[in-house]
């Protein structure tokens, strides 16, 4: 995959990202309707290629002000992801040099490696992701779970502490599918799976779109990285 088929990719991703996103808050009252459909409007204009510097930055600007406006990312993690995807994007269009450019993108790929392998090791260190508790309170405790029946699994502590394990191992080792094309494909491919069943458990839905467009980033990064590539 070539820096600019990864780049252009990435962009689709993420305006489909947005614009689902946004499109959510069009369905009923809101009094901040005109800032999600201004997204719905520059998403499209992502994805048609139509002045990319222009809408992939205030697309940046929005999220910039609803960190001001909401007092912070009023969806955690997908909100950052989505800033950063976006800043890096924006930096890989307006950067002096082609290498920069590159530099940019790279930036996003290594920092989509570092989201799981970091989450791997914090929960690693939690003695509560090693016996299985933490996953067991997550369904016995937390609002997560979109389902009251999903609630019995806090009932299975063996199945708990496995589906814990699961998780940290394939975390704290995905950084070893940079060493392989194969590997990372299929690396991607069971995060993606993570990532869909957390939406269909926990009704994580908008952490699925906003990963995957930084896989692009990495399927470039991990050729130019053993390549050596541009």
């Amino acid at each position: 995959m070539t820096f600019e088929d990864a780049r252009r990719l990435t962009e689709i991703l993420l305006a489909v990202a947005v614009g689902q996103q946004a499109l959510e808050h069009l369905a009923g009252p809101d009094p901040y309707r005109w800032r999600f459909a201004a997204q719905v409007v520059l998403a499209l204009a992502v994805v048609a290629g139509i002045w990319p510097i222009a809408t992939l930055g205030l697309l940046l600007l929005l999220g910039l002000d609803a960190l001001r406006h909401f007092h912070g990312p009023y969806n955690g993690g997908s909100d950052r992801m989505r800033l950063l995807v976006l800043g890096c994007l924006v930096l890989s269009h307006v950067a002096p040099t082609a290498a920069w450019a590159r530099v940019a993108l790279g930036y996003l790929a290594v920092q989509v490696v570092l989201s799981y392998a970091l989450a791997g090791w914090v929960k690693l260190a939690n003695p509560g992701w090693r016996n299985g508790q933490a996953l067991t309170d997550v369904f016995a405790f937390s609002v997560y779970p979109v389902s009251e029946r999903l609630r019995a699994w806090a009932d299975a502590p063996r199945t708990m502490r496995g589906l814990g394990w699961v998780t940290v191992a394939f975390e704290i080792l995905f950084p070893l599918a940079l060493l392989d094309a194969t590997l990372l494909r299929l690396a991607l491919g069971m995060a993606l799976i993570f990532h869909l069943g957390n939406a269909f458990v926990f009704g994580l839905n908008r952490f699925v779109w906003v990963w995957v467009a930084g896989y692009p980033s990495l399927l470039w990064f991990q050729q130019a990285l053993v390549t050596g590539m541009p």
